[in-house]
């Protein structure tokens, strides 16, 4: 379907009819959510996109998450656990952090930050779980919960790839699971962009024609077009995954950057792990494509040439010992095009608070 995405041809075209039922349906049901929506009693903040496939999330909603720790807050995440059979009762990390409790993202989250997780299908559930359990924390960072307004939110952060909204169609005659202006509704949007990837074009609501407003932020502050950001992914360090050595990005590379490597990556844009990669210096002589969330298989690794293999920490998470002595996880930083929009995150959520403070009896 990834081709048939791209423009807007034949099989696109003759698709829009189960593209106009599934906006309906699924705006029905956002507004439905919406209207009994459970409102923490904390600030809620959620990362989320409206394009199918990896667009970023899980590193975005790791730097959220590290900022405001750094700067006094003590974030909780909730998330579904795409991959797991939760049961009735949401999962909390404290009972176990691993992959296959939480799922391979909420795992990695929690492995990243150390903050407290809870997943669920519903997570409004897990919120409250979480916040019983934890009642010292003070912010909610919904990962991957833009279309799951039964959790109010206060604050929305869209994130974007290089594939900018494709043809500009829902699902399944386009990638997109809400219509192009929900972009415009969110108060930050940032597009996450591979090595020497353009910008994608900005998308208006009027060059798009209007969609279904179920934002339902409450902070005034941010205005009415979303902050723009651009971020990119740049290796900062390596960690040898069957002895644990870790090393900075620069003396992996002094170490091993001249060899031939292979890279493998069950993320939903492997490709974009191997542009970073090769920008980085790397040369790869073979790559490997994993379906996104899947772990992956022992045997195809001895299938791979002599030489480092570099996988990412989602893979990480879920590799089973013993692993294979040629394998390391490579550690990403976002690089973002403005450092201070993370400060601007810090003083919207503080204002929000201040307005829970102010209202409460």
């Amino acid at each position: 379907m990834l081709a048939v995405w791209r423009r807007r041809g034949v099989t696109s075209t003759l698709l829009l009819p189960l593209a106009w039922l599934y906006g309906r349906l699924s705006a029905r049901r956002l507004r439905a959510q919406a209207r009994t929506a459970w409102q923490a009693p904390v600030p809620v903040l959620v990362v989320g996109n409206i394009l199918v496939g990896g667009t970023g999330k899980t590193p975005v909603t790791i730097a959220v998450c590290q900022a405001l720790q750094a700067r006094g807050w003590h974030p909780g995440i909730v998330s579904r656990g795409y991959g797991v059979t939760v049961g009735p009762e949401p999962r909390l990390s404290d009972a176990g952090g691993d992959a296959p409790r939480l799922g391979d993202e909420p795992a990695l989250i929690h492995t990243a930050t150390g903050a407290p997780v809870a997943v669920h299908p519903r997570r409004a559930r897990a919120a409250a779980t979480l916040l019983a359990a934890h009642p010292e924390v003070d912010v909610l960072i919904a990962d991957d919960g833009l279309q799951h307004t039964a959790l109010a939110r206060d604050l929305e952060l869209i994130v974007q790839d290089g594939r900018g909204v494709g043809n500009g169609r829902l699902l399944p005659a386009g990638p997109l699971r809400e219509p192009p202006p929900r972009l415009t509704q969110a108060d930050w949007l940032i597009t996450h962009l591979a090595a020497d990837e353009p910008v994608p074009p900005p998308v208006s609501a009027a060059s798009t024609g209007g969609g279904t407003d179920t934002h339902t932020s409450t902070h005034a502050d941010i205005g009415h077009a979303p902050r723009a950001v651009l971020m990119r992914l740049e290796p900062e360090g390596a960690t040898h995954l069957a002895s644990g050595r870790d090393l900075p990005w620069t003396d992996w590379h002094a170490e091993h950057g001249t060899l031939p490597c292979s890279a493998a990556a069950g993320i939903g844009q492997p490709e974009r792990f191997f542009a970073m990669l090769r920008a980085a210096g790397v040369t790869l002589s073979r790559t490997l494509r994993i379906p996104d969330h899947q772990a992956i298989p022992p045997g195809v690794l001895r299938d791979l040439p002599p030489g480092p293999i570099l996988i990412t920490p989602k893979d990480a998470v879920k590799c089973v010992p013993p692993h294979d002595p040629r394998l390391w996880t490579v550690r990403a930083a976002p690089v973002f095009s403005d450092p201070n929009w993370l400060d601007e995150v810090d003083r919207a959520l503080q204002a929000v608070a201040a307005h829970r403070r102010a209202r409460a009896p």
